[in-house]
């Protein structure tokens, strides 16, 4: 990925310019008042980062404070149900992974929301491709000897994840689907600790979010052996993709996106999304995700719509498969 800095220098230029012009959506008066965005997971992980990023954005491009809200708990689905359950006025928002936007409700047997009615997509943040890492520990230097020992020994290869329903977890269960492999899911509270374990080399691997793992892999502390992308990354230059590495079946990244209450209006909808984009266009807040591994996004609501969509049909069957359940 090439980074244009002629190009977002004029670009943040601009936005600044703008931000000294605060913008209200036709026809609504909005905003003119503070606006909370949920997040519904801890502060510090990457979901809270993309949501405090973009708030600084949004304030100075609005003209009023953009302010994060953590809420967590039951897999994101109580700040989700919270912003389920809002007034549709622009007010209270919603940046989450794709957990409580799409495949939440089919680990949970309970739901507080309708998943497929509640939210109107704003716009994709950003995804964050999945790598494939062993414990240096391990013998195994390319993917092919990694199947190559799981399916020798059925069951008994470890694999760490951030809890069961993440996306490291459904990651596992669609790379084992995909290989015809039987590897022992090992479930962590979080991606820190799986990751810790695995450099210590008490479990054989990791399929984590490049940006959770980049550090230790540039410090050699685990060894990458492909990432799950159609394109080699550029902070992996080395490091060869899936379908390089014998398993084209296998692409999977984290979405990570904002959304609203459904029935909020579209005026609101698409000045956050046209935000949002120069957000990422920005060398402040998108260059910055950029060089940690992460795909920038920005591509509006119908784009945000149709992922969720897709990621409800791809991501079904695996946890049904799986029988993955979280309650």
């Amino acid at each position: 990925m090439k980074i244009n800095l002629t190009r977002r220098a004029v670009l943040s230029a601009a936005a600044t310019a703008l931000a000294a012009y605060p913008v209200r959506a036709q026809g609504t008066g909005w905003p003119s008042k503070p606006v909370r965005i949920v997040v519904p997971f801890p502060p510090g992980g990457l979901v809270d980062t993309l949501a405090r990023s973009v708030s600084q954005t949004l304030a100075a491009r609005f003209g009023q404070p953009f302010v994060v809200d953590n809420r967590a708990g039951a897999g994101g689905n109580i700040g989700a149900d919270l912003v389920a359950k809002a007034a549709p006025d622009g007010y209270t928002l919603l940046v989450s992974s794709m957990g409580p936007l799409a495949v939440n409700q089919f680990i949970y047997s309970s739901m507080p929301y309708d998943t497929n009615a509640a939210f109107a997509p704003v716009t994709l943040l950003a995804s964050t491709p999945k790598v494939i890492c062993v414990a240096n520990a391990r013998p195994w230097r390319n993917l092919a000897q990694l199947i190559a020992a799981a399916k020798e020994r059925p069951g008994q290869l470890t694999a760490g994840s951030a809890g069961a329903g993440s996306s490291l977890h459904l990651a596992l269960e669609l790379f084992k689907g995909t290989t015809g492999t039987d590897i022992q899911h090992v479930p962590y509270r979080g991606a820190a600790p799986a990751i810790t374990d695995l450099v210590a080399g008490n479990i054989d691997m990791v399929i984590d979010n490049v940006p959770n793992i980049l550090g230790h892999i540039r410090g050699n502390a685990v060894r990458p052996l492909a990432v799950a992308t159609e394109q080699r990354l550029p902070q992996l230059p080395d490091v060869p993709t899936t379908a390089e590495a014998g398993v084209p079946g296998f692409v999977f990244g984290t979405a990570f996106g904002m959304a609203a209450p459904a029935g909020t209006p579209d005026a609101i909808i698409d000045m956050l999304a046209g935000a949002v984009a120069a957000a990422m266009q920005d060398p402040a807040v998108g260059g910055k995700l950029a060089e940690q591994g992460t795909i920038l996004g920005g591509q509006g609501p119908a784009a945000f719509a149709a992922l969720i969509e897709r990621e409800k049909k791809t991501l079904e069957p695996v946890i049904k498969r799986a029988n993955i359940r979280a309650d």
